[in-house]
């Protein structure tokens, strides 16, 4: 297992993000307001998670296209 260890660099990383997430959302909802998302808020959030979710799929396909490369 030679990419033990980035394998759990990139598990605690997903759940440091998981953890921020819930701490924004906790942090909003403490106000008793509802959570409501509109265009700014998506203009925010598309460019920040679409490198990441690209870059976790392409890290997590490596294996198996270099297998058939």
């Amino acid at each position: 297992m030679q990419d033990a260890g980035y394998t759990v660099f990139m598990g605690f990383g997903g759940l440091w993000v998981v953890m921020g997430i819930v701490a924004v959302t906790f942090l909003f909802k403490s106000d008793g307001q509802k959570l409501r998302f509109g265009k700014w808020g998506l203009l925010v959030a598309i460019p920040i998670l679409v490198p990441i979710v690209l870059v976790l799929t392409y890290q997590i396909a490596r294996p198996f296209l270099n297998s058939y490369l």
